[in-house]
């Protein structure tokens, strides 16, 4: 199995910056079988929504309302996936779930136990 543990939340000023890391561990091989990388958020009353997914090659896709905000990346050799945020807004409070993907599935097949992030304006 793999674990994924995140950090870096916390409260912040609305405007300001966070930076949310996640690192995945336990089995090799299926650390190595990992696809698409993401997070997700979920913010009070309200659905979990995926906010930037990565490829292992590197090519990003976000939701619409973090466009030019936040930056996901990836360091493969370190098992690590990071949400930099920007410019946050109080809409952006929320749990932050890093997630990953076996290349054979079509869902995400692990998830971090969450971070919540609270934007105060």
């Amino acid at each position: 199995q793999v674990q994924l543990v995140e950090s870096g939340g916390g409260s912040v000023q609305a405007g300001g910056s966070q930076r949310l890391s996640c690192t995945a561990s336990g089995s090799t091989f299926r650390i190595n079988a990992m696809g698409i990388m993401g997070w997700y958020r979920q913010g009070p009353g309200k659905q979990r929504e995926l906010v930037a997914t990565i490829t292992n090659d590197g090519t990003t896709n976000y939701v619409d309302s973090v466009k030019g905000r936040f930056t996901i990346s990836r360091d493969n050799a370190n098992n690590t996936v990071f949400l930099q945020m920007n410019s946050l807004k109080p809409e952006d409070t929320a749990v932050y779930f890093c997630s990953a993907r076996l290349v054979w599935n079509t869902e995400p097949t692990y998830w971090g136990q969450g971070t919540q992030v609270t934007v105060v304006s």
